[in-house]
């Protein structure tokens, strides 16, 4: 008989601490409030601060754009702080903390500038016609006034409040003020002695000195008398006296007409944002209306400005291809020298060269029009001993010297990506091809140059796409002149169509924002066209 030994029984367990019943249940452990070292740790500090300055600067905004009544402004910053606020407060969108602030300068920067854009190219947005036409028919009546026969002569006192200019006056005892923008009010604390009013609380009285200083703002004020346009302004002519000009333009609301109060001729308003009468005059200023695609059209179908047009757009694409052309064969000719290995003193050689590409472009410009001065130039008066050539003055010396100033800028850029492409091109293939035979011309041509273009070709695209829009070289050095004579528009011989823009929006005559726009449209569409273009031949390159 087999001995047993059996293990000592356990006492009877209580039901429910792991006895028959099972294991006894944990413990409950209440949940740790969150530790004040997390709470307010430097990182969730940092994104209070931040938040916090964001939400101050949007609420400024939402103010000031409230005041001018933009509404569409004040939409879109109340959504957009509402977004950035749930973005960083928010424990779940961790993705949005990253894609929220580029979105934003997505939206405002470049998707808003573009439709404004796009929107702007429909009207007729410019000089002339900036504004509403309520805001038409106020300055109509303000700046077409005669001065009241026998109205009241008053004594002014021109003030101004930094840059702004008004009138004080006394009417029935009283010191009363205004500006262009607000008509006559009383003015509180005002110091009067006799009919003059000497001193006024914020504002500064000017003295004769410095009324003789400003006088042409002075003679040009005109301060409302309230707030009916038809009671006329205060003018002065000297500083010291004031009279009443009454209107000369009367408006009708009933029928939306102006009538010369004086030889009666009746303006009506006109599809293109103007009060015209029946001889075609017109009253200035207008207010801004769509157009439709007159923009467009008028680049072709103006004769006045369609040559001008045209020849802007030859020269454009004439510059960029030049432009990319010179630069990339000088760089490939100097990349190809100093990458054989017989060329002594390559690193030395190969810094130098990129020295004008280290150079800002703006300030290269600036230089080198001081020094194709025709009269005291060192082109002229040094290399050329004296010589008057009119480098910036002759149409075709000026973009002439254009194209030299770009190729001078731009083959570093091509010496260096040259160099790059050339140096991966493996050793083995140039060795096969002379052991085949294969001269160094027949080398190039059907080895090197090909296996250049794969990795060139985009940025030689690029280049293209850069130089048509090259702007700071064209308005630094020739400021696009020498002009065309009689252009209804400021725009010379070496203008571009990116500087042709420029000078319609912001030249001298008379700024076309609209006109503008469209041929920012055009040139967008070019760039993009010809870009697209390029690279599908890059890709029939990668597959050859």
């Amino acid at each position: 008989m087999t001995e047993q030994t059996l293990a000592p029984r356990a006492p009877d367990a209580a039901p429910g601490d792991g006895g028959a019943d099972g294991p006894a249940p944990r413990p409950t452990v209440p949940p740790r409030p969150e530790s004040h070292a997390r709470r307010f740790s430097p990182g969730w500090i940092a994104k209070l601060i931040l938040v916090g300055l964001v939400d101050a600067l949007g609420l400024y905004g939402i103010v000031a754009a409230a005041g001018v009544q933009s509404w569409g402004i004040v939409a879109f910053l109340v959504l957009a702080l509402a977004v950035v606020n749930w973005a960083y407060f928010s424990k779940r969108a961790i993705p949005a903390k990253y894609l929220v602030p580029g979105m934003l300068f997505l939206l405002v920067y470049q998707l808003f500038v573009m439709a404004y854009t796009g929107y702007i190219a429909f009207t007729n947005y410019g000089d002339g016609h900036n504004s509403t036409k309520s805001d038409a028919i106020s300055a109509i009546e303000t700046q077409n006034q005669v001065r009241l026969p026998g109205s009241a002569a008053f004594p002014v006192a021109v003030v101004s409040r930094g840059d702004e200019l008004g009138f004080a006056v006394v009417q029935d005892g009283k010191a009363e003020i205004g500006t262009a923008d607000d008509p006559l009010a009383p003015a509180d604390g005002a110091t009067v002695a006799g009919t003059k009013v000497t001193a006024v609380p914020g504002w500064q009285v000017l003295t004769f000195a410095d009324i003789a200083g400003r006088a042409k703002d002075v003679t040009a004020l005109a301060v409302p008398v309230s707030d009916d346009a038809a009671d006329g302004t205060l003018r002065t002519q000297n500083g010291s006296v004031a009279y009443v000009f009454s209107p000369v333009m009367e408006y009708d609301a009933k029928t939306d007409t102006f009538t010369n109060t004086k030889t009666g001729v009746t303006y009506t308003p006109s599809d293109h944002g103007n009060f015209v009468s029946a001889k075609g005059e017109r009253l200035e200023p207008g207010w801004r209306v769509t157009v439709g695609w007159e923009n467009f059209t008028k680049m072709f179908t103006d004769s006045r400005i369609s040559g001008i047009f045209l020849k802007v757009t030859l020269w454009t694409f004439a510059f960029a291809f030049l432009s990319v052309a010179t630069t990339f064969f000088l760089g490939l000719f100097l990349a190809l020298v100093f990458n054989d290995p017989r060329v002594r003193g390559r690193k030395i050689y190969r810094s130098l060269l990129i020295l004008p590409y280290a150079f800002p472009g703006f300030l290269a410009a600036l230089v080198w029009s001081g020094m194709l001065n025709s009269k005291f130039g060192f082109v002229n008066q040094v290399l050329l001993g004296g010589a008057n050539i009119d480098w910036l003055g002759d149409p075709w010396l000026a973009k002439l010297s254009v194209l030299g100033v770009n190729l001078w800028l731009g083959f570093p850029y091509m010496f260096l990506i040259c160099t790059g492409a050339l140096q991966s091109i493996p050793g083995d293939v140039m060795e096969s091809a002379r052991v085949d035979g294969a001269g160094p011309f027949r080398a190039f041509r059907s080895i090197t140059l090909p296996l250049l273009m794969v990795s060139v070709a985009p940025l030689l695209i690029s280049s293209f796409a850069f130089n048509f829009n090259n702007f700071s070289l064209i308005y630094l050095l020739t400021g696009g002149g020498p002009d065309f004579v009689g252009a209804p528009i400021p725009v010379g011989s070496t203008d571009i169509l990116i500087s042709m823009v420029y000078s319609v929006a912001f030249g001298t005559g008379s700024n076309d924002y609209g006109l503008a726009s469209a041929v920012s449209i055009l040139i967008f569409i070019v760039v993009g066209l010809i870009s697209w273009l390029g690279f599908r031949r890059t890709r029939t390159l990668e597959e050859l």
